[in-house]
């Protein structure tokens, strides 16, 4: 197996850890994405003074300034998402947040001029009409009243966010290291959600110490061993196969919320849920195999 396979089979099952800790969790959801980007810039901090310092003062303006956009747009996905668990079930808040590729395959074709083939255009139309089952079979109540509802539209606007985060993580990594590059962008992260706590009043401090234990703990595994080694492996492999590889995180976080929530999926995820999976894959599966047949062969 790839090294790059391994981590982000690693990524995954990290990653598919962060709802829980979320839902654990009685703070605000902005103080909890502040801290626990800000404690996973911490953990970073060593690593970048011992090794990367010199790659910070070469970086440039313009790659500063990119990937301070970036950590702008990480901002957001965790604010939305985060919101968005507090709203919905983590099935569903998970597999919205996962539909990224059904947008970026469909920007990619009109806007980059990256042409998707029939099959990736019939996997966006099925991941729409599975997003639409899911978001409109879990509507009670007005759509902007404490139902389901709008913590689905924000899960699915956090992906839209994490997609646009990726694409410039795979642009980013073809010349920053994975250190680097991830430190700044969680610094950026964290200076944004920081103003955003201030704007609006967010309470961070005094919290009880379980909460900075589980802080600690959204840094730790879905903070440095999932987004962090997702950052790694886009130096290695293309934006797609990660994006493709995010739709493990829907699975092992709805099997982790029946086995440590007693959170069952309702019927609607169960419909959409596997619909919005299945059109992600063929959105996305045709590409990757055609970037594989364009790969230079080796002399």
């Amino acid at each position: 197996m790839r090294k790059s396979d391994l981590a982000i089979i690693v990524a995954v099952i990290a990653c598919s850890f962060s709802s829980i800790f979320i839902r654990w969790s009685d703070a605000e959801p902005m103080a909890i994405a502040f801290y626990r980007l800000l404690f996973t810039t911490l953990l970073l901090l060593p690593f970048v003074l011992m090794k990367r310092g010199k790659e910070l003062r070469t970086l440039g303006k313009r790659n500063i300034g990119l990937m301070l956009g970036i950590g702008l747009i990480l901002s957001f996905h965790f604010t939305m998402w985060i919101t968005s668990l507090g709203l919905t079930s983590v099935a569903s808040s998970v597999i919205l947040v996962t539909a990224h590729p059904i947008l970026v395959g469909t920007i990619s074709h009109f806007v980059l001029k990256d042409r998707l083939s029939r099959l990736n255009f019939i996997g966006i139309f099925i991941g729409v009409a599975g997003v639409i089952i899911l978001v409109t079979g879990d509507f009670s109540g007005g759509p902007l009243t404490g139902s389901q509802t709008l913590g689905n539209i924000l899960a699915f606007l956090a992906g839209i966010c994490a997609g646009i985060y990726i694409l410039g993580g795979r642009r980013m990594r073809r010349t920053v290291s994975v250190v680097t590059y991830a430190f700044l962008v969680y610094l950026f992260c964290t200076i944004f959600l920081l103003i955003q706590c201030l704007a609006t009043s967010t309470p961070l401090f005094p919290l009880p110490a379980n909460e900075y234990y589980l802080f600690l703990l959204m840094a730790l595994i879905p903070g440095i061993l999932g987004h962090t080694l997702y950052n790694w492996s886009l130096k290695h492999v293309t934006a797609t196969v990660v994006s493709v590889s995010l739709l493990g995180e829907p699975i092992g976080s709805s099997i982790l919320a029946v086995l440590l929530l007693g959170e069952m999926p309702g019927k609607w995820v169960i419909i959409g849920g596997p619909i919005v999976l299945a059109g992600i894959l063929m959105a996305s599966m045709r590409k990757r195999k055609k970037q594989r047949r364009l790969r230079p062969k080796r002399i």
